[in-house]
């Protein structure tokens, strides 16, 4: 027993690990953290359903989720074969540009051959997938139904987490806090985490934060397509795996649809401030009429809706400067959302997550370097920063976005003016989507859209103008 009365758990021999947080971010760094400790522990708030199924812990598990090509090369280099496995679960592949239809900057987007591939499988069974190789591994156990209520030890070092069981009630008196020792503390708990407030509890510097807050929000219903295609309308001839429409200062509202294991689709609608979404059934079909084109909602006089239509309105971005707290505190980490949370619209938190196990990996193993903590938290910030350049370089342009990392250098504008100039380029030019769609899936880097290739594009390319007639198949297809 310590002094305040407080059991303290002293079963931990040799290097232990705790990891706060069960989902894809916490799963993987669990996994990489197996092969430096002789135990990982993962804490999670939830009890983790036996499957593919969605759970309170995740509250945006319901909506769509992609796997960008960047993102399912990491996993597939963490977990050799995961690929496979989401494959023979039914997890649809969906080439881009071709197999889906896009508008964006007012235009149609031309369906060219794909360049890059996107997984487009739900969340719950992306998540059961990875838990179930992940909790292979004997190292690695979880301690469900409990959450991580204080960091223990000072503002030099933590030592552990103090734990209770969900629901216990707050404070020892009401339920029993447990202590659990630990070397290294990994923070997955997501956007909504409590690990800085923790870490001040402790003494420890302030953590400094930059946020980007668009207020738009999102709201998902589960469909099972139209069969065939449609004999009228704007679906006449359709072709297409999904949708995109992209919000921009002259269109406030937007859609994704694509298509999930068991032969259904997510649609996610799009509102900026004002205009969010309804998950009144029929509300929400009335919103896809107020979009640029009619195919999306003629699409959903023809699907079939299954279950309820569920809202998300946590859509800001979040960046937490670990890297820039005036004392560092050893013995924690942060990784995943708790770290770096984006704008979900965009689809990179799971390839982030795993992008993130990647550079911890490597950081980890370096023969080059000490990992040291700082050196550790800095290569997880890097991991994040492209997917957070792009979110944040998309979400500063729309109305109304606010936040303290909203301002923009001279240097920002006039890079600002050339990556619009390749967004609008993109539609039409296959040079420039090439390059485009590569960057934005996390495959290649930044400085790809500045290949002299695409600088020619881009600076002295011809436009041929928006382009508003719907392109129902492939152009493959077409030849």
């Amino acid at each position: 027993m310590t002094e305040s009365g407080v059991p303290e758990d002293r079963t931990v021999r040799g290097r232990h690990v705790v990891v706060v947080g069960g989902s894809l971010a916490g799963l993987l760094a669990a996994r990489v953290l197996a092969e430096h400790a002789e135990r990982v522990t993962v804490v999670e708030r939830d009890r983790l359903p036996d499957g593919p199924r969605a759970r309170a812990g995740v509250p945006q598990s319901r909506h769509v989720h992609v796997l960008m090509e960047g993102g399912a090369d990491a996993l597939e280099d963490l977990l050799p074969g995961i690929v496979e496995e989401l494959v023979a679960h039914g997890a649809p592949r969906v080439g881009m540009p071709s197999d889906t239809v896009h508008w964006q900057g007012g235009t149609f987007h031309r369906r060219t051959a794909a360049t890059v591939h996107l997984m487009s499988g739900s969340r719950p069974l992306v998540e059961w997938l990875v838990r179930r190789r992940v909790l292979e591994d004997p190292r690695i156990s979880v301690l469900e139904g409990t959450e991580v209520v204080e960091l223990t030890g000072d503002a030099r070092r933590v030592t552990g987490v103090g734990v209770r069981e969900r629901g216990a009630g707050r404070g020892a008196e009401r339920g029993e806090l447990r202590r659990l020792a630990a070397s290294l503390v990994v923070d997955a708990s997501g956007r909504s985490t409590r690990a800085p407030s923790w870490l001040e509890a402790l003494g420890a510097a302030a953590v400094p934060e930059e946020r980007i807050e668009t207020g738009l929000a999102y709201a998902t219903g589960t469909f099972v397509p139209p069969s065939g295609e449609g004999p009228d309308g704007a679906t006449a001839g359709l072709s297409t795996a999904g949708f995109y429409f992209v919000p921009d200062g002259n269109n406030v509202r937007g859609a994704s649809v694509l298509p999930i294991e068991g032969g259904r689709s997510l649609v996610t609608l799009i509102g900026l401030r004002g205009t969010e979404p309804p998950t009144d059934p029929e509300e929400f079909r009335a919103f896809t009429a107020r979009l640029p084109h009619p195919v999306l909602h003629d699409w959903l006089v023809g699907a079939e809706q299954e279950g309820a239509i569920h809202a998300f309105r946590a859509t800001g971005n979040v960046r937490r400067r670990y890297d820039r707290t005036d004392r560092r505190t050893a013995g924690f980490l942060a990784t995943g959302d708790a770290l770096c949370a984006f704008n979900p619209v965009y689809g990179q938190g799971m390839a982030v997550a795993a992008l993130s196990a990647v550079a911890l990996r490597d950081s980890l193993s370096d023969p080059r370097r000490t990992p040291s903590g700082a050196r550790v938290q800095r290569a997880l910030l890097a991991a994040s920063r492209q997917a957070w350049d792009i979110a944040t370089g998309a979400d500063k342009e729309l109305p109304g976005a606010r936040g303290n990392a909203v301002g923009a250098s001279r240097a920002d504008r006039v890079l600002g003016r050339y990556l619009a100039r390749v967004v609008e380029r993109t539609a039409h030019d296959p040079v420039v989507g090439t390059a485009f769609r590569a960057v934005s899936s996390l495959k290649a880097p930044p400085g790809t859209l500045f290949a002299p290739e695409v600088l020619r594009a881009v600076l002295f390319g011809g436009s041929p103008g928006p382009c508003t007639e719907l392109p129902l198949r492939p152009e493959e297809e077409r030849r």
